[in-house]
């Protein structure tokens, strides 16, 4: 018997097994697009349902970290704007538009987020506030321990960009 007809030859204990899956504390990228396209071909047998759970509940936390981050932007130059305006900067009030926008899109993507926006805004604030402190050199006493905006104001007041600063 040849090489070529050996390996043409038909297993008696049919196809070979699949290669091993991916671990996930080896290599998440590779795990997650094993675990894709197990889930597109409908083969859940393969599926590693604790971890894939958890990276999908991970992915919601995510998104609540971007829209807290994004508003402790918006929080951080309105303190800023508030308590020094004698330093404010045409930066500030676009970076509070950049942001405004960022949350906004946050939330459009996530409609879900809405019943967490004051938990989303209090967690902002408190890092705004650390930031604020920190970034004008006021004490943090300065500035009240709870939000002095509403989420409203936080998302429509005005700040006018002077096109000279």
């Amino acid at each position: 018997m040849t090489a070529a007809t050996r390996r043409s030859k038909p297993n008696p204990a049919g196809p070979p097994p699949p290669p091993a899956a991916t671990a996930y504390a080896d290599d998440i990228y590779g795990w997650a697009m094993e675990q894709a396209a197990a889930l597109r071909a409908g083969n859940l047998s393969v599926i590693d349902r604790e971890n894939l759970a958890e990276e999908i509940e991970s992915l919601g936390r995510s998104e609540l970290k971007s829209l807290v981050s994004a508003w402790r932007v918006v929080l951080l130059h309105m303190l800023k704007v508030d308590y020094q305006p004698e330093r404010r900067t045409r930066s500030w009030a676009l970076s509070i538009r950049d942001q405004r926008d960022e949350a906004a899109d946050v939330l459009t993507d996530s409609p879900g987020l809405k019943s967490r926006l004051d938990e989303a805004m209090a967690r902002a604030y408190r890092g705004a506030r650390l930031d604020a402190a920190r970034e004008t050199g006021l004490p943090l006493q300065t500035f009240p321990e709870t939000c002095p905006y509403t989420r409203d104001e936080m998302i429509t007041r005005d700040y006018p960009i002077d096109p000279r600063t």
